[in-house]
């Protein structure tokens, strides 16, 4: 398997995890960035993000010298075969896309384009933005120089996202371009994945579709779950049931707070725009959303209806970031009910194992004093809230919990806990779904 130049232009979650993933299957990768400071601080070796095995990875590859960082656009262009766009692309008031980092990249990537290169959108972008793409580095680029825009959707889980690079359950490559689609294939060779070959909106619209559809797995079973809570049905043993069925999947059947993070809530209310856009309203995906919603609300009402009057209450919430085996906090359901919570004035303690710098760095829990460990934070409580399901958290001495309460409740939003033995060790313990009886 020969090696490829490959350029990476964002250094965020997708950018830096594909780069050196990349790089760690042989290819030899530049990283380019506009933030001189991220730039400086990958070079000193230092990582942004939390991914678990992303940072040997990084490390071992800068030090073989396939792997490097620049904020220079020209010098990652000029020496690769294939540039790959990673940029971010946030949501609208309205739920639609920002495209404006795409096209500041394109127009970038035309300004200094002099011969032939494979220009590959990576990050989620609505369908046909890979036109609008061509579009403009063609409408830029003085040299006339030749070039390909290949759709190349990426499905990265944070918390897992290195194996689900090195070890893909498909790949998607949008292309009309049979010298852009043999490049593409020599770039993904070594990951020896089954490639899935499409034209470019296809390939867009791939992404959003599946994480839609994954998020109306979620909703699906939380909406099932109240109807668990309201007749003593066990989720748990509904879901495996369903589940089972093959056609089906256990996947995505987990009841809980909700779905949340960087993705999910970005990519399904971007669908609902584009679908809007296009004059086929998906009114589904609005039910999802709506549902999505008032499962926070539920759990909370619980908490209200458990607790009387939450002013002046001391409450621990165990979990910050929307998911375990991340740092990122972007749009947690764990940080809402932290907020929620102290709006309503309760004395809130919080807790999480890798998200606590970002919190307080993006100003996102202010008036929540963040302690060190989960332990520190049920000191005196008089409820616990378990808000991600954290594996620190399942191993903790509950024993020990029960002690340094005040008095000894617990509501699981993630359902992390067996209820009998909760029962057991002397728990009031609330969870989603499942008799606690």
């Amino acid at each position: 398997m020969s090696s490829m130049d490959l350029c990476i232009i964002g250094s965020g979650y997708v950018g830096l995890v594909s780069g050196a993933c990349f790089a760690e299957v042989g290819h030899k990768v530049v990283c380019v960035d506009n933030d001189p400071k991220k730039v400086a601080a990958l070079q000193s070796g230092r990582i942004p993000i939390y991914e678990p095995g992303l940072e040997d990875i990084v490390h071992r590859n800068v030090s073989a010298g396939r792997l490097r960082f620049t904020d220079k656009i020209e010098d990652g262009v000029d020496n690769s075969q294939v540039v790959f766009i990673a940029v971010p692309t946030p949501p609208q008031p309205d739920g639609s896309v920002d495209l404006s980092f795409i096209e500041k990249v394109a127009r970038e990537i035309a300004g200094v384009l002099k011969e032939y290169r494979v220009v590959v959108d990576k990050s989620t972008v609505p369908v046909k933005t890979g036109e609008k793409v061509a579009e403009t580095i063609k409408r830029y680029n003085r040299a006339g120089a030749e070039f390909d825009v290949v759709s190349n959707p990426e499905f990265l889980r944070e918390g897992c996202a290195v194996a689900d690079l090195m070890k893909p359950d498909r790949v998607v490559i949008g292309s009309a371009s049979d010298r852009a689609l043999a490049l593409m294939k020599k770039v993904y060779e070594p990951f020896m994945a089954p490639i899935l070959v499409t034209d470019i909106n296809s390939a867009e619209l791939i992404k959003h579709a599946a994480n839609s559809f994954l998020a109306l797995k979620i909703s699906y079973i939380n909406a099932v779950s109240a109807i668990c809570d309201a007749s003593g049905a066990d989720i748990e043993k509904v879901a495996d049931g369903i589940g089972a069925d093959k056609r089906i999947g256990r996947s995505f059947l987990n009841a809980g707070l909700g779905y949340g993070g960087s993705c999910f809530p970005k990519d399904i209310a971007a669908f609902i725009a584009i679908s809007d856009a296009l004059g086929v309203p998906f009114t589904l995906l609005k039910e999802v959303q709506r549902i999505n919603k008032d499962q926070k609300e539920r759990f909370l009402k619980g908490l209200r209806d458990a607790l009387w009057v939450l002013r002046d209450k001391k409450i621990a919430v165990w979990g910050l970031t929307f998911k375990p085996d991340t740092d990122d906090v972007r749009s947690s359901v764990a940080i809402e009910i932290v907020n929620d919570l102290v709006k309503e004035g309760a004395i809130v303690t919080a807790y999480d194992p890798k998200g606590m710098e970002k919190a307080v760095e993006w100003k996102m829990v202010e008036g929540a004093r963040l302690v060190h460990s989960a332990l520190e934070a049920v000191e005196g409580a008089e409820a616990l809230v378990l808000a991600t399901e954290w594996g620190e958290f399942a191993n903790v001495d509950l024993q020990e919990v029960k002690k340094r309460m005040m008095t000894p409740m617990i509501f699981d939003g993630r359902n992390l806990f067996d209820p009998a033995t909760m029962k057991d060790l002397g728990f009031a313990y609330k969870c989603i779904g499942r008799s606690t009886v």
